[in-house]
């Protein structure tokens, strides 16, 4: 029976396309965090001006809204957090942050193309990978166009929509205010996600049906989803090509 030299060409493809596999379940055992806040110039009476939902990888798990100023915890990985020291600083947060985002579109408002009430869309978030952040942004949607993308890792400004170039170009200038992004996504984001894993490992599955992050949400992020489905069967199958070929290729050397 002829043996198969490790140093063939179809084997080191197998031993590649293995190495990838195992790369592939690297990248995409990260963990994200996202906030999504919902800032109104005006609100009706008993409508808040804020709200704000948080998620854990996609699941929704925290609610706030500015008419109590207070965060709900939905599940029970709401209810684990809302035990801990960190849900005073949580709800402090997302009050300031609300505030300070409310001010960003009090000032672009002149800017803005609209004949009814302004609304600002804001996503904040990070992600971890292999005990580390690899993902920190801020994404904004001026009534409900996308418009502006904030990559706090690089410190990179990106225009989608046109009508957004001046607003990015006055943002931009504005060192403290980008500091100011970068400190909250990947510094308190990644320090609360850390948090978070705790509870979220140590619970059996997700208590909340899994929704996407937001309506806006376009970053890169979404890519990992992707590959969850779609890696592993492509390297199967061109593994499943390999092992062909090296059969075959046997099968001719014994003839």
């Amino acid at each position: 029976m002829r043996r198969i030299s490790l140093t063939s060409s179809p084997v080191r493809l197998l031993l590649l396309l293995l190495l990838l596999l195992i790369a592939l379940e690297i990248m995409v055992g990260g963990h994200s965090l996202c906030f999504n806040f919902t800032i109104k110039l005006l609100s009706r009476p008993g409508q808040p001006w804020c709200e704000a939902q948080v998620f854990l990888n996609k699941n929704l798990f925290l609610q706030y809204n500015s008419d109590n100023n207070m965060v709900k915890p939905l599940g029970l990985l709401g209810k684990k957090v809302n035990a801990t020291s960190t849900w005073g600083e949580l709800t402090q947060m997302l009050g300031e942050v609300g505030r300070d985002l409310r001010m960003l579109l009090l000032d672009i408002k002149p800017q803005i193309k609209t004949s009814g009430p302004s609304t600002l869309q804001v996503e904040m978030f990070c992600q971890r990978e292999a005990e580390r952040c690899t993902g920190a942004s801020w994404q904004f949607a001026i009534n409900g166009e996308k418009s502006l993308l904030f990559d706090a890792m690089n410190m990179t400004w990106t225009v989608i929509n046109h009508e957004a170039s001046k607003i990015k170009e006055t943002w931009k200038k504005d060192r403290g205010l980008e500091k100011y992004f970068r400190k909250l996504s990947k510094g308190d984001c990644d320090h609360w996600l850390r948090e978070f894993l705790g509870h979220w490992e140590a619970m059996p599955e997700p208590t909340v049906s899994p929704v996407n992050a937001s309506d806006i949400h376009w970053s890169s992020s979404s890519l990992p989803d992707r590959w969850i489905i779609l890696g592993p069967f492509i390297l199967l199958v061109l593994m499943g090509i390999v092992l062909i070929c090296v059969w075959w290729q046997n099968g001719r050397r014994s003839t």
